[in-house]
């Protein structure tokens, strides 16, 4: 546990942890569940509900509802608090399909501060890239957790 009386030292987090792949593993989508996923987010388009549909493919939000295996690096801090939401984001850039091999690879992208009312918050944001088995990139998913920092006496 980090102590709390001292700011988070961003840079040197930044400088340990980003870009480092933490976490990857190889999972395949299944037709019926993305199908019954684009239905449930009011999907109407044949390509994202119907399985024998020649373009089938997963809805583009799709990644928002994978997750990584790990939460962070080996050896990243505790920090003093509650960590919250501050978003997720989601890019795809090429279909994913049932059946097919997709490699989910994570690593901490970005570690930034803000300064609001309340103090100093941190921001980490953590991204899944998908990837295809040629090592093309499908898409990503940032998720980013906020921590506001104790004020400094």
């Amino acid at each position: 546990m980090t102590d709390p009386t001292k700011p988070i030292d961003v840079e040197s987090l930044r400088t340990q942890f980003l870009n480092v792949v933490f976490d990857e593993y190889v999972m395949e989508l299944e037709a019926e569940k993305l199908a019954d996923y684009a239905k449930s987010c009011g999907e109407t388009a044949p390509k994202f509900i119907d399985p024998t549909d020649a373009d089938f493919q997963a809805p583009p939000t799709i990644g928002s509802s994978l997750q990584p295996r790990k939460r962070n690096p080996d050896g990243f801090p505790k920090f003093q608090g509650l960590g919250m939401d501050a978003g997720k984001a989601v890019s795809p850039l090429k279909p994913m399909r049932a059946g097919e091999p997709i490699t989910i690879r994570t690593h901490l992208h970005d570690i930034y501060t803000k300064s609001g009312r309340s103090g100093r918050m941190v921001f980490f944001v953590n991204r899944m890239e998908f990837l295809d088995t040629t090592g093309d990139v499908l898409g990503s998913a940032d998720t980013s957790v906020v921590i506001r920092e104790k004020p400094q006496e």
